[in-house]
């Protein structure tokens, strides 16, 4: 027969199994009467404005999240869209240690509040619906440092009759369908007058023959000329082992032919372009190579010691702010892996530059030099004493420092 004492004692466990039971429904019953749940979204909700569109119209931001994101007290009115993109994000189960808090704040380039005007027509659109026709938009505010931009609830104009692209290798060395551009943001409006703009135009144009694949592009980087500034891509290879150069990047790629290139030797080589008068980045995706879309102001998108070649031609010359360029071959330095090389490839600037600013810079980034050739600039006048430096680098196998 059970005594009082453990009559009483399984009556006690009973009452704390009620309180535990009573206390958690409570919990959940006003957890839901007070937050609305991140994880719930109506894909249908569309209007002719984006303010009505957003889940929180007003965002609360908190000065920490405020400061993060480049939203301060001084900023000028902002973009509903825009507010809604930036604003905290609260994670659906709470804190997680991967982000050390429990919001996502999403990446926008700081700069990106500093010209409203421009943020305004870029962020204003109807939510589901159509993206406005604003590529020259769009680049001059990533010109600007407005890098990354921030992303848009709606979908960018394709062309009306656009084709399959031709196969890989064939596409490598055939002009695409103009059906395969939106060509409104350009002054040419097909590839025949891109192709032959060179010839027509006077006006200056970035890569302004790099169109005509039967042209200088036909022959670029395929064997080394008289002049010592110009390597070839096999005398490049030369230097490492065969087949330890796998991945690279080429920044400031024109029309992606050093990509092609190096595909042809089964080398993966992502490019980095802008549109400049030219649908450079749809030209290069139409010929089967990896575009990025980024200006050299952005930290390069790759992980530390992780590519085995970087090459540049003429884009990294004088005409980069000198800091700027020194955390720009920083971060070149950083994403190569040990052994890594840099091929900086018909950098130019005014010869008394050369043993002044640029020697003393680039040698302090700690890369050895393997070749380096000087030569003179011609093109624009011998009155100017511009030079031309190519020179292959490598990045030390052991810790420079």
């Amino acid at each position: 027969m059970d005594s009082p004492h453990q009559f009483r004692s399984v009556s006690s466990n009973f009452l704390y199994l009620f309180i535990l039971l009573a206390s958690n429904l409570l919990t959940f019953l006003l957890s839901s009467t007070l937050f609305s749940c991140s994880c719930s979204f109506d894909p249908t909700q569309t209007t002719t404005t984006t303010t009505n569109a957003m889940p929180n119209p007003n965002p609360v931001i908190t000065p920490d999240a405020a400061e993060e994101s480049g939203i301060t007290s001084n900023t000028p009115d902002l973009p509903p869209e825009f507010l809604a993109f930036t604003s905290p994000q609260l994670l659906p189960f709470g804190f997680n240690s991967n982000f050390d808090s429990d919001n996502i704040l999403p990446s926008v380039g700081r700069p990106c509040t500093l010209f409203p005007d421009e943020l305004n027509h870029f962020m204003s659109y109807k939510v589901n619906g159509s993206c406005p026709d604003d590529e020259l938009l769009a680049q001059k505010l990533l010109l600007k440092g407005c890098e990354p931009l921030p992303r848009r609830r709606c979908r960018p104009a394709a062309p009306p009759d656009c084709v399959e692209p031709f196969p890989i290798p064939r596409s490598y060395w055939l002009t695409p369908s103009d059906s395969s551009v939106v060509w409104t943001a350009y002054t040419c409006k097909n590839y025949s007058c891109l192709v032959n703009r060179r010839h027509k135009q006077k006006a200056f144009d970035d890569c302004k023959d790099c169109f005509d694949l039967e042209g200088p592009e036909k022959v670029r980087w395929t064997a080394k000329k008289g002049n010592g500034v110009e390597l070839s891509i096999d005398e490049v290879l030369s230097v490492k082992k065969p087949g330890t150069i796998r991945i690279g990047l080429d920044i400031g790629g024109g029309v992606g032919t050093f990509a092609v290139r190096m595909m042809e030797r089964n080398i993966t080589i992502v490019t980095t372009s802008m549109n400049l008068n030219g649908p450079f980045n749809t030209f290069i995706a139409s010929r089967g190579i990896v575009p990025l879309y980024i200006s050299i102001s952005q930290r390069l998108p790759f992980f530390d010691n992780t590519l085995d070649i970087v090459h540049s031609m003429h884009v990294l010359s004088n005409w980069i702010p000198t800091t700027l360029l020194h955390f720009l071959l920083f971060d070149i330095y950083r994403v190569l892996r040990p052994g890594g090389l840099f091929w900086l490839d018909h950098f130019f600037c005014v010869e008394k530059q050369l043993e002044e600013v640029y020697v003393p810079l680039i040698e302090s980034v700690g890369f050895d030099k393997v070749k380096w050739e000087v030569g003179r600039k011609l093109d624009r006048g011998p009155e100017l004493h511009e030079i031309y430096i190519t020179a292959l680098l490598e990045k030390p196998l052991k810790n420079s420092w």
